[in-house]
């Protein structure tokens, strides 16, 4: 019946339809192809796209990156003890982003390693030579019951630094913070910026110390870790630092449910799991669960069981693809997830990558699980904590880094956004490993 209805259309009328839906369907998949596809435009993905881009085509790199804002996240906690603005830590994407690129403005949603593919949420194909896959770990506020209503709810006391939406509430929440608990959360996941949920904490502190309030707040850090911090030096100086400002650390203490309404905050035990404890709050700070993207840690092929990119920790090379590198939070290696970490992993996926581009079996670089931390702990004081993945410190300056100072304040506040912005996002930034032979004289000794 529906065929017969065609007949009575003019020959032009149905010539513009048919054309009509040609066009449409075109439109709706796409297919690219290019020698290297960066998957990701964050940290990683931007400054690795960077260096790419000076021996490239346009058209042979592509980066496939849905958002408009790039952010500079390590600022987001002097955000929420409102030192800095969200401003301050936002740029365009399009600005970051190399000009001698091409940007594919979507999601991934499906990897096809075998293939050599990569589909994007709006239908479009991208077939690749090489992949980068640097699409970072995304905040999980919906894993906890009770968190996204309580967030969004202005009188509720819960706020959280991990995303630009709620970051700016932190200081609002603070300034209205007269007595109570005071809590921070660190989640049963590995997220980014480990040492973050600290830093807030101790912003807090010091910001009631300054308001002369401190003695009505009872300030708690509850983590799910069984140490504070992972480095046993920047651990001694740390657990010395709560206990000289009576902070209480609560280890292996995880958050399963919030009521915004009732200002409650429930917690487990994780060696005893049975054991729950509900406490009151004034203010409560949570670190969210995080994950890599669905698309990825729903991929078997590309991660292991954690849903992680799964690659040779020193090689950044996937371990069962070698046209497939990792980058940056959503790689298996085992590092701590911070920006400096990507900067120095950066570096070694660029020079790996070139070789394997080369047909050279023998990869280059090695990376050895640099991190740092900048362990802010006072609105001028700073402990700036570098390790590999040893646990090992591997300090930059000739000075021993387990102390609070205002030159690694500075150095947080001021020096390494400009580096970031400026350096390493035009990929010319991979790490401080030259300056610390430089400050050791090419000696590796540490303090």
């Amino acid at each position: 019946m529906f065929s017969q209805s065609y007949k009575t259309l003019s020959p032009k009328l149905l010539s513009i339809l048919v054309n009509r839906n040609i066009c449409t369907s075109s439109s709706l998949k796409n297919r690219h192809s290019c020698k290297v596809l960066v998957v990701g435009g964050g940290t990683g993905g931007c400054a690795v796209a960077a260096k790419l881009s000076r021996s490239l085509k346009k058209t042979d790199l592509i980066v496939l990156e849905p958002s408009d804002d790039h952010y500079y996240q390590p600022l987001f906690t002097l955000v929420g003890g409102g030192i800095k603005k969200i401003q301050d830590a936002r740029k365009n994407e399009g600005d970051v982003l190399p000009k001698n690129c091409t940007w594919l403005k979507d999601e991934a949603i499906e990897f096809d390693l075998k293939n050599n593919l990569v589909r994007a949420k709006k239908g479009d194909e991208i077939r690749y030579d090489y992949l980068v896959v640097a699409t970072g770990i995304v905040q999980r506020y919906e894993k906890i019951p009770g968190l996204v209503e309580a967030l969004e709810n202005k009188n509720s006391g819960v706020c959280s630094i991990y995303s630009p939406k709620y970051a700016q509430g932190v200081f609002s929440t603070l300034q209205k913070l007269e007595s109570g608990n005071a809590i921070f959360t660190f989640p049963n996941s590995p997220i980014k910026c480990p040492g973050a949920p600290q830093k807030i904490c101790y912003l807090t502190d010091d910001y009631l110390r300054k308001e002369k309030k401190r003695d009505n707040v009872k300030v708690m850090y509850n983590t799910s870790l069984p140490v504070i911090f992972g480095v046993k030096k920047y651990a001694d100086a740390l657990t010395k630092l709560c206990h000289k400002r009576d902070i209480t650390v609560n280890n292996r203490t995880n958050l399963i449910s919030v009521d915004g309404d009732k200002k409650e905050a429930t917690f487990e035990n994780l060696d005893k799991p049975e054991q729950k404890n509900t406490l009151s709050f004034s203010m409560l700070h949570v670190s969210p669960p995080m994950s890599t993207i669905s698309a990825i840690n729903s991929n078997k092929d590309l991660t292991n069981p954690a849903g992680f990119v799964e690659v040779n920790k020193a090689t950044m090379q996937h371990v069962r693809f070698p046209n497939v590198f990792g980058l940056g939070d959503c790689s298996s290696s085992p590092n701590s997830k911070t920006a400096a970490a990507a900067a120095a992993q950066t570096h070694v996926v660029f020079k790996n990558l070139q070789a394997v581009m080369q047909g050279q079996k023998d990869l280059p670089l090695t990376y050895d699980g640099y991190a740092s931390c900048p362990l802010v702990t006072s609105y001028d004081k700073c402990i700036l904590a570098e390790f590999d993945y040893d646990l090992n410190p591997l300090e930059t300056f000739p000075f021993s880094q387990d102390k609070e100072r205002l030159s690694m304040f500075l150095l947080k506040k001021d020096v390494i956004p400009t580096i970031y912005w400026t350096l390493m996002m035009n990929g010319y930034w991979n790490g401080p490993a030259l300056f610390r032979k430089i400050m050791h004289f090419g000696r590796d000794k540490q303090f």
